[in-house]
């Protein structure tokens, strides 16, 4: 029927399209001007008042809801909620100083604070204050101090320290002794700020008098209103001995590696005692020492020999001190310090924690457009808790360190639906150890339709044909044409174009399948053949045809 193949073009109504392309440029603002500080007592009530994150910021709340606003505390418990609405910090559960900051006279926890569209984070801490809900404790209700009658007047007896889980002014404060003639209280703070306590003999003591006193020692904090808890001091009158035991060093000073088995021997400690018989006999004993190094480790009482007892851990506790006392037979005694410093050992693997994650990314999303923010923690010291992180090759994102350990994960190069519609990613951290541990988190990211490309006719020319004298609307064919994208930017509309010398009144087209009918009684000699120009527009915003 046709002749001479004609060419066809596109038109958009005489005007061209002028695509504008904006580039979003995402960055994380790090607020380093300052850091927001708050206090909160312990043992408040959960969803206890913290701060009103949104007028210590001056923003509006609604700002913070906007911007998704989150509050993401240090390390893997999360202790605060963020109301995004009212902009107020609270405390998720109630607070327990000792239980957070076991020995440690502060206790600050630190959290950040999320907000998005641009990502922004900002640093805040919370100091907990501690209030006196501790009573003074000995280790023992009751000690037992053998003393010998010719003890000069001003010797001195170590007695058992209290301790107090508290710190500052609520802490222990002081002892004081239930009166007696013999002995008096002398009070000291160790180099290492701990106070002691020591029994002063005033009066000389006299076996065949008395042979046993029992005072009552008080040890009383500096809470408001004070706490106080009691031993009894159990004095035992000994016939004399003249040598007391002594020790080859005042100080024992060990290093052992975190996790060593049980049973290990520490050191062997050893006081020797020129006395014969019972009075040259020596035993060992544990006193002034906190309640946990003496969990980890055991002496023997009659070799000296201090062994592990418990799991040392180097994130727990990087030492431990003990007191060592030796008593011969005739009750005289002596001390040594211990001192066991814990090396550490690559027993953590790095942490990846997942701050911020955009599940869905256009595919005309530019090049270094952040997909996620993330840390990673390490627990353990030194190299062992120095950490590189590193994702699958060939991918077409890359990892940004930004501050302190955390990284962001940016795309690389622009992406294309067409060609990949999503990644499963998987970020791999490692730390630095001489045995190198690892980790893994994936993320999975789906990349969401741009309506980039038009629709195309699987011919370019198609030949139809009908006989004369037809009925009216006979189907004769169809067009057909594709679309890459998806959804409705792949939703093809077909229409006729209107053109001058085209018999656009003899044909319509179905818009939704392209099936082509002639509405028409058709002469052969009247008309022996006409041309009509279709159109397919997919269903994106703009439309491409």
């Amino acid at each position: 029927l046709f002749r001479r193949v004609m060419a066809c073009g596109r038109r958009s109504g005489g005007s061209k399209r002028q695509v504008i392309l904006f580039i979003l440029c995402v960055c994380v603002c790090q607020s380093g001007a300052e850091t927001l500080r708050y206090s909160l007592a312990e043992e408040v009530g959960r969803d206890s008042f913290v701060a009103n994150i949104a007028n210590d910021l001056g923003v509006p709340p609604s700002q913070l809801t906007a911007r998704k606003a989150r509050v993401v505390s240090e390390g893997n418990e999360q202790l605060f909620r963020l109301n995004q609405n009212t902009g107020v910090l609270t405390a998720k559960e109630s607070l327990d100083r000792e239980e957070i900051c076991p020995q440690s006279d502060t206790c600050t926890l630190l959290f950040k604070i999320f907000l998005e569209n641009p990502l922004q984070l900002i640093r805040g801490e919370v100091e907990v204050r501690d209030v006196n809900d501790n009573s003074p404790v000995f280790p023992e209700k009751e000690m037992v101090l053998e003393v010998l009658e010719t003890a000069s007047p001003g010797s001195r007896f170590p007695l058992e320290s209290a301790q107090d889980k508290d710190v500052g002014s609520n802490g222990l404060q002081n002892y004081s002794l239930g009166y007696n003639s013999h002995f008096s209280l002398a009070l000291g703070t160790g180099k290492d700020g701990v106070k002691y306590v020591e029994l002063v003999l005033e009066r000389q003591l006299d076996r065949e008098e008395q042979r046993e006193l029992n005072l009552l020692l008080t040890a009383t904090d500096g809470g408001s209103p004070p706490r106080s808890g009691t031993a009894q001091v159990r004095i035992l009158v000994l016939d004399a001995n003249d040598n007391i035991p002594v020790f080859g060093r005042e100080l024992y000073e060990v290093r052992l590696a975190e996790n060593s088995p049980r049973e290990q021997l520490v050191v062997r400690v050893t006081a020797a005692d020129p006395d014969e018989g019972s009075n040259g006999k020596v035993r060992y004993a544990f006193t002034q020492t906190s309640e946990r190094s003496r969990q980890l480790f055991e002496l023997n009482p009659a070799t000296g020999e201090i062994r592990v007892a418990g799991n040392l851990d180097f994130e727990e506790a990087k030492n431990h001190k003990m007191v060592v006392r030796a008593t011969d037979g005739g009750g005289l005694s002596a001390h040594c310090k211990v001192q066991v410093e814990v090396l550490d050992l690559n027993d953590n693997a790095p942490e990846i924690t997942l701050t911020s994650l955009t599940a869905s990314i256009p595919e005309d999303a530019p090049p270094s457009t952040v997909v996620a923010l993330f840390s990673v923690w390490d627990r353990d010291a030194g190299d062992n808790g120095r950490t590189e992180c590193a994702i699958d090759g060939g991918l077409p994102f890359r990892l940004t360190p930004t501050f302190e350990n955390y990284y962001e994960l940016r795309t690389n190069t622009a992406l294309d639906r067409e060609r990949t519609a999503d990644y499963n990613i998987t970020i791999a951290a490692m730390d630095w150890g001489k045995t190198r541990l690892s980790s893994q988190e994936s993320i999975f990211v789906q990349v969401s339709d741009v309506n980039d490309n038009p629709p195309e006719f699987t011919q370019e020319i198609y030949t139809m044909s009908v006989t004369e004298n037809n009925s009216p609307m006979v189907r004769i064919g169809s067009v057909n044409a594709t679309d890459a994208d998806t959804g409705k930017n792949a939703r093809i509309n077909y229409a006729l174009v209107r053109q001058e010398g085209m018999e656009q009144t003899k044909v319509s087209i179905n818009s939704e399948n392209g099936d082509v009918y002639i509405l028409c009684t058709l002469d052969y000699e009247e008309v022996r053949a006409f041309e009509v120009m279709v159109r397919a527009a997919d269903g994106g915003s703009p439309s491409l045809s």
